[in-house]
Parts: C-alpha cells; structure tokens; sequence
C-alpha cells in the first residue's frame, strides 16, 4: 500500500518487483494529480497500479481510471447492489457506465486509444474490500457478480464492525473471515487479505489466496527507521 503521494517513493517500489501497488486514496492525501504521476511512473515494470478509491460512486472511480490505474478498490462493500454499482464503475457501455475518455489510459497500457476501451474493460480489476459484518452475511451474493474480480477481506475493519478495537484475533472475527474465504474461494472471484509477515503471505497463499497485501509505505519507513535507531548504542 502507498499511502504518500511520492512519484519517488512509487518508483522505488515498483522497480523492486511488487506485482501490484495499491495506491491508497481513502485514507492517505493522495489526489487525481499524484495518481496519474504514480501510475505514469509504474510504466515499464511488472507493477499494476490499482487505485483505493474513497468510495463506492462512479464519478470517483471515473478520473482514476482515465488516468491509467489497471484497477480499482472499492471500500465499505455491504450487499449486491454496491458490488454491482462497483462493477459497472470500471466498465464502459453496455457493460457498465464508465465514460469515455481515454486521454491518458492508453499510455499506460502502451496501447491505441481504440485498443484501449476493449482491452480496458477485459483487463481492469474491480476489487471489493470485505470490511464490514454485513458484507460477510451477504457474502454468497456479493461473489456472484458479474463483473467482480476480487473480494479482498480487510481483517481490522472487519474487527471494527464486529466491535473489537484491537484487532481481528476474536474468535468471532476469525469465524467471519473462515466464512467469507469459504463463499469466495467457492465462488468465480479471486481471494484477496492482508499479511503483515511473510509466514502469513505464504500460509494464505496455501488456502488460496491470490491477491495479498504485504505492508505498506509507512511501515517500511518505521521499520527501517526503527532498525537503524535499535543498532545505534
């Protein structure tokens, strides 16, 4: 996750070999300029830009994706509906409402313009975070969207909802996670979640998940600043 609108930051990470940068716009100051400079940077390595949006409308969902991001995360995912206002966010007519506007998009995929809008709607991920205890009760019907490409379970907003402020480690939230990798992996949508160590990323990788979350830009500065103070006498 990059939560700093740093081009220099972005190009560091995406020249390190992450699959995926998940450019955080809900929560971090990051606005349409930075992402198009971010995403523009990404061209060039293996990194897909996907783009955090603050919500779930399609007029947000609109200026990021004409500025080039392969995908798009939609927060606060509760039922059906919302997945399917999400889905045709990222999607030109008839498949969905995404106006058309192609300026800067092709660039990043190193297409034509009249390539891109095809391509485009095969190719850009619609991605729901799984963050709330309604979302888990609907989870069966969420899944079976068409058009939704990930479900991805967000464990410490999930908590939240759950009303436990430290964490997803309850056996209430735990049971609410096992459920919802159960609808998902049963369902034509990829697993998403988060690991913070490696030992989990691989463990999850082992129950399939396929998309995961391994820390963020923050993070890696306090623990690389932490790293340095703890070696100093």
């Amino acid at each position: 996750m990059v939560s700093m609108p740093s081009v220099a930051t972005t190009q560091i990470l995406a020249n390190a070999g992450f699959d995926w940068l998940f450019f955080d716009m809900e929560h971090g100051p990051i606005d349409i300029a930075s992402v198009h400079a971010m995403v523009s940077v990404t061209t060039g390595t293996r990194t897909s830009p996907i783009v955090r949006v603050p919500w779930n409308v399609h007029w947000l969902v609109k200026t990021v994706l004409d500025a080039g991001a392969m995908g798009v995360v939609f927060p606060m995912i509760h039922n059906r509906d919302e997945a399917e206002a999400a889905a045709s966010a990222v999607r030109y007519p008839p498949q969905g409402n995404r106006g058309f506007g192609p300026f800067y998009g092709p660039a990043r995929f190193r297409v034509t313009r009249e390539e891109y809008v095809d391509l485009a709607d095969e190719h850009i991920m619609c991605i729901l975070l799984i963050e709330d205890r309604q979302a888990v009760d609907n989870i069966e019907e969420i899944v079976t969207v068409s058009g939704v490409d990930a479900c991805q379970i967000a464990p410490y907003d999930l908590a939240m909802s759950y009303g436990y402020r430290d964490g997803p480690d309850h056996e209430e939230v735990q049971d609410a996670i096992r459920r919802a990798e159960k609808a998902i992996l049963s369902g034509p949508t990829y697993l998403g979640g988060l690991a913070l160590k490696n030992q989990d990323a691989n463990d999850m990788i082992q129950r399939g998940y396929q998309i995961i979350l391994t820390g963020s830009d923050t993070l890696l500065l306090e623990r690389g600043a932490q790293e340095i103070l703890n070696g100093i006498d």
